[in-house]
């Protein structure tokens, strides 16, 4: 492993992008070696030798050279030419599909943020009609895809070429669920419910007509009931079937962040403490997961740093649970995560300039 990692921001026009480039440009293993910006440009801006950083996020734009970084034509020849080891593509699912195979012929490591490379089930990727879904190339490249979420596959993620991503909702749900599924704890025949609600900042930055603000304000929607494409990472992850689980989610009007309210049944009673130690034990090594002792998390709480908080409320009679589970999904539900991966790949602290 090289002392020093040099980066790549595929995507830096988007929020998810945007948040990616932050953290980098201030991550302390990463003094004095800023990630290389590249991206599809026009002529107009090919010509002027790319588009300033700052010109597109003025919030980056800082006295120490940030302001002077450019987002620059891409291309393979670029990244070769600057030393670039990781790439990070915050780009179209379609996109990352061609380019990935791509970039680890050409040796780069890669964190992928779409859902290209998420899903090991051909059932499960069918929500995004991939056109190459089948191919020799395709199925060779899913291969070598890690399931990026460190605290459950830390290890395979340090050695991995391939990174891919979890989906914000996923990971807000699979964190609350895959402690109680691993102690064998869950009532699959009597289902899981998640209701889970995001920001607005979670349907991406080209504007919809349900995300503009006439729409989004003082208002509260459910969508993609039964469709959604993070429901196939919660059943893999997880380890459920299509029918033990109801995945329902709703588009809060706030700018950013998850709140995950999941109803379960347990298979005998149980006490609050025998379930916190569950809990306990599982993100014993996790630290940026934050578990609640009382009361329940809030987006508040979470919204512009890199935590899921976690916390629960057991029934009278010990039988069910509700769990709520918060996170920004901008970060822990996609950048910081992303960093958190690059972190552990670099062999460095799995927190580090997340904190």
């Amino acid at each position: 492993m090289k002392q020093e990692v040099q980066t790549a921001v595929v995507g830096v026009t988007g929020y998810a992008g945007a948040e990616l480039a932050r953290l980098l440009l201030h991550h302390p293993r990463l003094k004095g070696i800023p990630p290389v910006f590249a991206g599809r440009l026009d002529h107009a801006d090919t010509t002027r030798g790319g588009i300033p950083l700052a010109e597109i996020h003025p919030h980056l734009a800082d006295n120490n050279g940030t302001g002077a970084l450019r987002l620059e034509p891409f291309s393979w020849e670029l990244l070769a030419d600057r030393g670039v080891d990781l790439l990070f593509l915050a780009t179209p699912h379609e996109q990352s599909r061609e380019w990935v195979p791509q970039a680890l012929a050409r040796g780069l490591r890669v964190i992928d943020l779409s859902g290209a490379w998420r899903l090991t089930e051909a059932s499960n990727r069918a929500v995004y009609g991939f056109a190459d879904e089948g191919s020799e190339l395709a199925t060779a490249t899913q291969s070598q895809a890690v399931y990026g979420m460190p605290e459950l596959h830390r290890q395979i993620i340090a050695s991995a070429q391939l990174v891919a991503n979890p989906g914000c909702y996923a990971t807000s749900v699979i964190l609350a669920l895959r402690p109680l599924a691993t102690a064998g704890l869950l009532d699959l025949n009597a289902g899981i419910i998640a209701d889970a609600k995001s920001g607005v900042s979670g349907a991406g930055k080209a504007p919809t007509p349900k995300t503009h603000f006439m729409y989004a304000a003082d208002n509260l929607s459910a969508y993609g009931v039964f469709t959604h494409r993070h429901t196939g990472e919660l059943l893999e992850q997880i380890g459920l079937k299509r029918d033990e689980i109801v995945f329902t989610p709703h588009l809060l009007p706030i700018p950013r962040g998850i709140l995950s309210t999941i109803y379960v049944r347990f298979k005998e009673p149980h006490t609050r403490e025998a379930i916190a130690h569950v809990y306990h034990e599982f993100f014993s090594s996790s630290p940026m997961v934050r578990l609640y002792e009382n009361g329940l998390p809030q987006i508040q709480y979470t919204v512009r740093s890199n935590f899921a908080d976690i916390g629960f409320q057991i029934s009278a009679d010990g039988r069910r649970a509700v769990i709520v589970s918060c996170l920004d999904n901008l970060l822990k539900g996609a950048s910081g995560q992303a960093v958190q991966n690059m972190n552990i790949m670099s062999g460095w602290h799995e927190a580090e300039g997340l904190l």
